[in-house]
């Protein structure tokens, strides 16, 4: 049942019908749902995303290593998280050249800056990454090497 104050908002926004008629739910088959649209997207991203595929393999060794690194656990999961983090960026720079393609597939300056630009954002993903993982781990391998 839509509330007179959500008629109003609607009614602002000037909302279609088939809109407000489709309300987002908050029952626990959504999150199912949306799980699925996860795994969906990680599934495409594997199949056609060469440099998505390198990230997961780097993710195979860097994840397994940062849970045993000799740090705290904040420093831990710090290290598991930029690993993360450089393959949601590639998600996002992946959505991005998809999205771009789908509108048109002739190169237009806009195009391939807005590709540019994702691109560059991962660069900066994998910096961030790899200052964090020098950061933590190299006082550790210095200290293992310096016996």
């Amino acid at each position: 049942m839509v509330t007179r104050k959500e008629e109003t908002i609607n009614a602002r926004l000037e909302l279609p019908e088939e809109v407000v008629a489709a309300r987002p739910t908050i029952r626990p088959e959504r999150l199912v749902k949306a799980f699925g649209h996860s795994c969906s997207g990680i599934a495409s991203a594997w199949r056609t995303e060469g440099a998505f595929r390198q990230e997961v393999l780097a993710a195979a060794v860097l994840l397994p290593l940062a849970a045993f690194v000799p740090v705290p656990l904040l420093q831990r999961v710090l290290l598991a998280a930029s690993v993360l983090f450089v393959m949601v960026v590639e998600l996002l720079n992946t959505g991005i050249e998809i999205a771009i393609d789908r509108i048109s597939v002739e190169h237009h300056p806009l195009s391939k800056a807005a590709k540019d630009m994702g691109s560059a954002a991962v660069l900066f993903a994998v910096l961030i990454a790899i200052m964090i993982w020098l950061a933590i781990v190299g006082p550790v391998v210095a200290g293992w090497a310096s016996g």
